[in-house]
């Protein structure tokens, strides 16, 4: 038995919104809700922001956004772009010459504000070669820079303005009759954030790609990012997010996905569920999770592992789960398999053989995937 079956009290209804692609990725409609992160390096250093496009990629990230703040790096995203495994969001702020040069080197999607970039006919220009190119656009709204006007009407950041900012470039684009975007309106505040979005997925059915911004380190922003995407997410908000860490963006990649994960949005990896551990723990649960974590970074294929360190919890758990492991007396524990007792184990022998085990039920897995869908 597996944790991913459908039950009618899990179920999560999302929005009905315009689909849309950057690039080969669907956003929108019916498609998967996608996880996208953002390169740290400079991108006019082509080799190191390629390698850590690919480490993205390789980490589940379905977009990857890269910043593009001058010409040279408008340039560079062509060289990125024929070496990434994903489609690449061009990040541009103001000048519209450098939407137009990112467009050219085939980057999939302009990370843009129509009003910031110029008067209309800049906007006509950047709109033309994101059609010519076959590029879609992101409206990024951002409560740190929002338009003086509007900063002006409202006294301060609120949903009204963040609002109001969005649907005013989406009559931009509108206008001159190009409607392959989507948007965002974000805030590190979470309230602000949530509050932003809800009124936003009802002003417009635009495809909306989620994210508290600047939400810190690599703990407090996922703890930040859990709460106001996860509340969202399970509304039915959202098409596409990216989870925004002063860390490493592989992690802002991991943290998406355990966020879809945990609401059963995306399945993608080995879903671990484990104790805490006490004192009735009879092997070291924590070190034993960290070590599994690390020797199945490799899995993509989604299923279940259990590890609970006694049997108050843990054979309840295993029934539920593709593999599980639950400790018990005298140095050994029981190995479940489809949620039913298989064999007893060696605690020093456990990890070796769960990572097996995993391997062994992924490899299955794949395998029925794979017949199912050629028939």
């Amino acid at each position: 038995m597996s944790l991913n079956h459908v039950r009618p009290w899990r179920n999560i209804y999302r929005r009905e919104s315009r689909k849309i692609h950057v690039g080969n990725v669907p956003v929108g409609g019916d498609a998967p809700i996608s996880v996208q992160t953002m390169t740290n390096t400079l991108t006019t250093d082509v080799k190191a922001t390629i390698d850590q496009v690919q480490r993205c990629a390789e980490a589940g990230a379905d977009i990857v956004r890269v910043s593009t703040p001058d010409e040279e790096s408008a340039r560079a995203l062509k060289e990125i772009v024929a070496e990434s495994p994903v489609p690449i969001v061009a990040d541009i702020h103001f000048h519209y010459k450098r939407a137009i040069e990112a467009a050219e080197s085939g980057a999939a999607c302009l990370r843009i504000n129509p009003g910031n970039i110029g008067d209309e006919k800049r906007v006509k220009e950047v709109i033309k070669a994101a059609r010519d190119h076959n590029c879609s656009i992101r409206i990024g709204v951002n409560a740190g820079s929002l338009e003086r006007h509007l900063l002006e009407k409202y006294g301060e950041p609120c949903p009204e303005a963040m609002v109001e900012s969005g649907l005013d470039h989406i009559k931009i684009l509108q206008d001159n009759d190009f409607h392959e975007f989507k948007i965002s309106v974000k805030a590190s505040d979470v309230f602000l954030s949530a509050a932003a979005y809800q009124a936003l997925a009802e002003a417009t059915d635009a495809p909306i790609h989620l994210g508290i911004t600047e939400a810190g380190g690599l703990m407090s922003g996922t703890i930040k990012s859990a709460i106001g995407l996860g509340n969202l997410l399970w509304m039915g908000i959202g098409d596409t997010l990216r989870v925004s860490l002063s860390a490493d963006p592989v992690e802002e990649v991991k943290v998406g996905y355990e966020i879809l994960k945990a609401l059963g949005l995306r399945h993608r990896g080995v879903n671990i569920i484990s104790c805490p551990s006490c004192a009735r723990q009879g092997f070291d649960v924590i070190k034993t999770v960290e070590a599994l974590e690390k020797r199945l970074e490799h899995i993509k294929t989604p299923m279940s592992l259990s590890i609970i360190g006694c049997v108050v919890n843990g054979p309840g758990e295993a029934l539920m789960t593709d593999v599980g492991f639950t400790g018990g007396g005298a140095g050994s524990g029981m190995v479940y398999l489809a949620g039913k007792q298989s064999h007893k184990l060696s605690n020093e022998q456990m990890v070796d053989h769960i990572v097996e085990q995993v391997e062994k039920k992924a490899a299955e897995l794949d395998a029925a995937a794979l017949i199912e869908a050629a028939e």
